[in-house]
């Protein structure tokens, strides 16, 4: 037969190949006389692969002369002699080389000379081999070949990071092959390979059931090019992971490069999610191999749109809040707030008990990297609303370059989104989001720890005064104590969360009076509240801030003044117009010429509440109330007054006086340290000298209380010689007692004497009103103690008796204008307006007639006194 000619598609052993011709046409052809060994799945016989792999390196892609000497019938086996230009002629080489032996039954029947020449020709070199101990000639020649690799996770790290020398048996598809890997020269292992890092369209196949189920477009072009590329190839593979299905998982790496890279390029493929994780950095490689096939619409690009990224929306964007740690509020320096959730992370689940504890430690994670920074921020795509949620924005956001999203995932704090492969909606860093998440749950980072977080229980001490009160005794000894806001109710009303008291609190500012938002739906807003609320919302809103806690209001609440940077924000309210300055509580906290400064401030620009202000109308009233009439009780007027810091220190029920101290640098300090000394020196029993004789009215003595047995400084009223007992009056605190002589010792000591420091207990009574003389009057007493007792108070000095009793208003610190005790007692039915005016009461006339008002709806809704309807208590 004549001469032909085809190339080397395949070699299936050491004496046949697969031929195919121009038009892909196959044919197999077994080299004439010869036989080598076999390559057998239940164990390859000895020199086989040598033999196989000498044909293999002489023919395989190559363009060959072939010639059939004949067939066999039965089989339709062709047998002939292949001839490579400039190469070797086979099977004479074959045989001279020792890999294939000459069959014995060769040329039995073979009558043509010219053939029998050959075959003794043959004979011949396989003589010659077999003297020199060629081929299957030689020693050894067995390689142990495992087809089933019992533990593949062990054999991926014994050989991980290390190339193995690979010959691909078989393409499969695109992304899946048969492949020979020969760690070493006496071990090969068959198996199925995947292809790292892609995912190619699956080709014609049939189901178990028998079912033919057509390829997915381009996945027969996939297969071609990489069985064009890689049958029977040599390469190079280095082992990355295990399928679930305990498949092999590695990067083939032709001598032109890494296939995967390739079959990307030329769109035959998409990069796989899943092996990100495996491939590390070098992940990033094929991504832009696949970016390449989707910009030119290559392969199963075509006909794709590119979704264009939003790009950053803002410059000056900042986060005004954390909603949790995935979903944040976006500020733009105009327009509304916009909320956004991180692309492809997802927070703790609050529906996993391994991962809800640590919710909200990823909320405050992401709170102090984020709240009131500038950032920018990236949209990726938008999620259609699904399973209860609403539409929402995906983005990317970065703060000094870095992804927030990873950032959280570093840290343990957030899980990463498994996309589906044509999700387009997705970060750009997701590679990295992957990586990082391997990483913290090798390191049991955050959620991924074995070890639950510590349970943060914040304790409300707003809820109720005396808890309160144990709250501020702790933190008014404090400077500016770290905090943050967690809500905000109104412009001057905060709560509160300090991590290192695990306290929350209501906090309210002092020095300021800030308009009132309305409360819900339908409801007014006094002018400027909503701006005020909105202002402070976005200054102090999740703000690491500092409180400075000065006193307490009647129902728990802390006041004081609240920092967020170094800033008084009373100051910020003051100077945006936003509030005006509260002119008792600011004089008290030092702080009243910065406020009254920025409110100048404010009304120079005509802001806010200030926008029609006329500089004439505070020159008018700076002239306007007479200082008898300038008491506020029950009005919202604003006057110039006598204020002043004050304590209840006792309610007299005969005299129905008050008994006050005044509270100053000068004498609460001073009053404190005279304590000290004073309770240190009648301890000493060297100092426990009784009295001379008998005391007189009006002496100053040291007597021992008798409820807590404690020695103050007390003056003596009355004296009874028979029971050998003084009434006394302890001139510090207002309340009195009889003890006998024997309780009191002389006070000579000049350290301790009225003229170092003067009684602290000054008398007072409460202006305008009057308390019952009826039998209304302990219920009366016993509400005023509780509203009183141990509380810090404002007393305005609206008149000053001969004797030194002081007329006053009383009211909580930082209270708004007009809600004052007094009023209070009256609105409540346990005071009324009196009959008969003192001279200097009758001048406030606003004043009255506000109480009486009040006393006008006690009067109605038959409160206390008036539960009968009648005047009972009004007697003079």
């Amino acid at each position: 037969m004549a001469a032909m000619q085809a190339k080397v598609k395949s070699v299936l052993s050491g004496d046949t190949v697969v031929l195919t011709n121009a038009k892909g046409q196959e044919r197999t052809l077994s080299l004439a006389y010869i036989s080598a060994p076999r390559l057998k799945r239940e164990g390859d016989e000895p020199f086989a692969f040598q033999s196989r792999e000498y044909l293999r390196q002489q023919l395989l892609g190559k363009v060959v002369q072939f010639q059939v000497l004949y067939a066999i019938p039965t089989t339709k086996r062709e047998y002939g002699r292949i001839t490579v230009q400039n190469g070797p002629s086979l099977p004479e080489d074959t045989v001279s080389e020792g890999w294939a032996k000459v069959r014995e039954d060769a040329g039995r029947k073979e009558e043509d000379e010219a053939a029998l020449a050959y075959l003794d020709k043959l004979r011949s070199a396989e003589g010659d081999a077999k003297t020199d101990g060629k081929g299957l000639w030689g020693k050894g020649g067995q390689i142990e070949s495992l087809n089933d690799i019992p533990d593949p996770n062990a054999l991926v790290q014994q050989y991980k990071g290390k190339k193995i020398d690979t010959i691909v048996e078989r393409v499969l598809t695109g992304d899946r092959l048969i492949a020979r890997l020969m760690p070493s020269d006496s071990k090969h292992l068959q198996t199925m390979l995947v292809l790292a890092g892609v995912r190619a369209p699956a080709t014609k196949r049939t189901t178990p059931e028998g079912k033919d189920v057509p390829a997915e477009p381009y996945g027969i072009e996939a297969h071609q090019f990489v069985e064009a590329r890689l049958h029977q190839r040599k390469v190079t593979t280095q082992l990355v992971g295990v399928t679930p299905q305990n498949q092999l998982i590695g990067t083939v790496l032709h001598p032109m490069g890494n296939i995967s890279k390739f079959l990307l390029e030329a769109g035959l493929a998409r990069a796989n999610d899943q092996h990100v994780t495996l491939l590390g950095n070098d992940m990033s490689q094929l991504r832009q191999a696949e970016k390449t096939a989707q910009n030119a619409k290559k392969g199963v690009f075509e006909g794709s749109t590119t979704q264009a990224s939003a790009g950053p929306l803002d410059a000056d964007f900042t986060v005004s809040r954390v909603m949790n740690a995935e979903t944040i509020f976006l500020r733009p320096r105009s327009g509304e707030e916009r909320k956004v959730t991180l692309s492809s992370i997802r927070q703790p689940k609050p529906s996993d008990p391994k991962q809800s504890p640590f919710g909200a430690d990823a909320k405050e994670f992401l709170r102090k990297r984020l709240i009131g920074k500038h950032v920018k921020v990236t949209i990726d795509g938008k999620k259609p609303p699904s399973e209860g949620f609403e539409e929402r924005e995906v983005a990317t956001i970065a703060i000094n370059n870095k992804n927030v999203a990873l950032t959280l995932v570093e840290a343990g704090y957030a899980s990463v989104i498994r996309h589906r492969r044509d999700d387009p909606d997705r970060s750009p860093d997701y590679d990295q989001l992957l990586l990082a998440e391997e990483a913290a749950q090798k390191e049991e980072k955050g959620m991924w720890s074995t070890q639950p977080p510590a349970a943060k229980q914040y304790q409300d001490y707003s809820e109720s005064l005396q808890k309160a009160k144990m709250e501020a005794s702790v933190l008014q000894r404090q400077k500016k104590v770290p905090a943050v806001v967690d809500f905000i109710r109104s412009g001057s009303r905060f709560v509160v969360l300090i991590p290192r008291e695990n306290a929350k609190l209501t906090f309210i500012l002092s020095g300021v009076k800030v308009p009132k938002p309305a409360r819900q739906a339908g409801d007014t807003a006094e002018p400027f509240g909503q701006e005020a609320l909105d202002f402070a919302t976005r200054r102090c809103m999740q703000r690491d801030v500092e409180l400075d806690v000065v006193s307490l209001d009647k129902v728990g609440g802390f006041l004081g003044h609240l920092y967020v940077g170094r800033e008084n924000f009373s100051r910020a309210l003051v100077e945006e117009g936003l509030a005006e300055v509260h002119q008792y509580s600011a004089e008290q906290s030092g702080v009243v010429n910065e406020l009254n400064a920025a409110e100048q401030k404010a009304k120079e620009a005509r802001k806010g509440m200030w926008q029609n202000w006329d500089p004439s109308q505070d020159e008018a009233n700076d002239e306007a109330v007479p200082a008898a009439a300038n008491g506020t009780n029950g009005t919202a007027e604003r006057r110039k007054s006598d204020y002043r810091d004050v304590i209840i220190t006792h309610v007299d029920q005969e005299s129905c006086k008050l008994m006050l101290q005044t509270i100053g640098t000068n004498t609460t300090g001073a009053l404190e340290e005279m304590m000290k000394s004073f309770s240190s020196f009648h301890l000493n029993k060297a100092n426990a000298t009784p009295l001379p004789g008998p005391p007189k009215v009006g002496d100053i003595v040291a007597a021992q209380f008798t409820e807590d047995k404690q020695w103050y400084r007390a003056r003596v009223r009355r004296v009874d010689r028979e029971g050998k007992k003084a009434d006394l009056l302890y001139i510090d605190y207002g309340n009195g007692e009889s003890l006998p002589w024997s309780s009191l010792r002389p006070l000579t000591q000049p350290q301790f004497s009225t003229q170092k420091l003067k009684g602290q207990a000054v008398p007072a009574s409460l202006s305008f009103i009057q308390l019952p003389s009826s039998q209304y009057l302990p219920d009366t007493i016993r509400y005023l103690f509780d509203l009183t007792e141990g509380r810090q108070l404002v007393a305005i000095v609206d008149q000053i008796e001969q004797d030194g009793t002081l007329n006053i208003t009383l009211s909580e610190p930082g209270a708004p204008v007009g809600e004052t005790i007094n009023a209070e007692l009256v609105r409540e039915g346990l005071a009324h307006v009196p009959v008969k005016l003192k001279a200097w009461e009758k001048g406030a006339t606003d004043i009255l007639a506000n109480l009486k008002k009040m006393q006008e709806e006690a009067f109605n809704e038959h409160r206390n006194m008036w539960q009968y309807g009648d005047s009972l208590g009004l007697e003079d």
